[in-house]
């Protein structure tokens, strides 16, 4: 490993087995300092971020991740704010009980130890991350990517002051330049280190750690996810629900990627799709059934589903239409392409919502809701550091308590196992 490297990597680990013995009285303060710094730099930040947007082309529906203003860097602070309203995770007594030979066991929360997270894209990400760790007790390590690279460096600067500033360890968080590609390999190889690797963006990026690293992996970011418009639905709200998961936002995770119609509804539905959607510019791939109908009706941003167009995190304004025979060939469907991410059925019939929310393999399944609601700050968690889509250790938006695990504490008198 590299010497550097090295040094500063074994200062991360100093500084986080302090962290979670600092008191959550401190841990505040920098929360606070933190986020009136954001406000107060504000117009700097915005300028920063400017030389990263003006290298990415002005179509590119990925500028909307990247790019910071006033409304959301106060968004940030906002957040921010709420992480720091939250109970400390750290005092938290899961379990105490008393065995019969008088052990008394306590099982509480500690921190993870020190994280490390790759992203791309979403500077906002930097400030989320940073505070959701060091509120439980971590230290962070930030690997961002090149698009954003201008943007977090001078957030981390901040950051910086504010930990100096609010007396917490500096090394609490090490950013590591977007250039220094060659350095992944090694944190790849810091288990000794480094406790765990969230990655954050594509599912190339996830695979690629996910395949090369010895630290253990938790996996956020890609959503493939779909809407079932069942036999029963209202049709008005359906297509409020999709229009919604799939325009606001299309950058985004959770937004919605497939739309899968019951074939009672099909004609319906696309009739009222049709004008809805008309208007928005979104590309639509569509099976053999639902091409024929909006071709009929006059629909032109239009192409024919290939096998690959299912499956798919778009990120962008196109999408996927399949016409399906039943709900349970709507869940085969989606337990086969899906990620794990989130996933909404439309109906009015609540056996066919249980049946859907029961057999669906995803982190949040909703019922007549759009899918945009997965995200830590909608969840009353403060803010994220990412959506899990595994099923190990966390699932679904992790906020602070994901940001913990455990240890028994076992207090005995002389007992002896026999």
């Amino acid at each position: 490993m590299d010497k550097k490297l090295k040094d500063k990597l074994i200062k991360v680990k100093k500084s986080s087995q302090k962290l979670g013995l600092i008191d959550i009285k401190k841990r505040n303060n920098f929360l606070n300092i933190l986020l009136r710094e954001l406000i107060k730099k504000t117009n700097e930040i915005i300028q920063v971020n400017k030389k990263d947007t003006k290298k990415m082309s002005a179509d590119n529906p990925m500028i909307d991740r990247l790019k910071l203003d006033k409304k959301r860097i106060k968004s940030i602070a906002s957040d921010i704010k709420k992480i720091s309203s939250l109970p400390d995770p750290l005092k938290e007594t899961i379990e105490k009980r008393t065995l019969k030979n008088g052990l008394i066991l306590t099982k509480k929360r500690v921190p993870l130890g020190v994280v490390g997270v790759i992203y791309e894209s979403r500077p906002n990400v930097t400030c989320d991350v940073v505070s959701l760790c060091l509120k439980s007790g971590n230290a962070v390590i930030l690997k961002g990517g090149k698009e954003s690279d201008a943007t977090n460096k001078f957030l981390v600067k901040i950051i910086k002051d504010s930990l100096k500033k609010s007396s917490l360890p500096i090394d609490s968080v090490f950013y590591i330049d977007a250039k220094n590609k060659n350095l992944l390999a090694q944190l790849f190889k810091a288990n000794n280190f480094i406790d765990v690797i969230i990655p954050r963006g594509g599912q190339g990026l996830i695979n690629f750690i996910r395949q090369n690293s010895q630290v253990p992996v938790i996996e956020t970011g890609a959503g493939v996810c779909h809407t079932y418009i069942d036999k029963n639905a209202n049709t008005e709200m359906a297509l409020k629900i999709a229009y919604n998961a799939k325009t606001t936002r299309p950058s985004v995770c959770n937004a919605l990627d497939t739309l899968l119609i019951n074939k009672t509804q099909a004609e319906k539905t696309l009739k009222q799709f049709y004008l809805v959607f008309n208007k928005s510019d979104v590309l639509v791939y569509a099976d053999s059934k639902s091409y024929k109908i909006l071709q009929n009706l006059g629909f032109t941003n239009l192409k024919k589903a290939k096998e690959k167009s299912f499956g798919k995190e778009f990120l962008s304004l196109k999408m996927s239409v399949k016409i399906v025979a039943d709900i349970q060939e709507a869940i085969n469907h989606i337990n086969k392409f899906g990620s794990g991410h989130s996933e909404s059925i439309i109906s009015k019939n609540k056996n066919a919502i249980n049946k859907f929310q029961n057999q669906i393999n995803a982190a949040c399944v909703y019922s007549n809701a759009s899918t945009r609601f997965t995200d830590g700050s909608e969840f009353g968690l403060g803010g994220e550091i990412g959506i899990s889509t595994q099923k190990l250790h966390a699932r679904g938006p992790m906020g602070l308590k994901e940001l913990t695990t455990y240890k028994w504490i076992i207090q005995g008198k002389g007992q002896i196992r026999i």
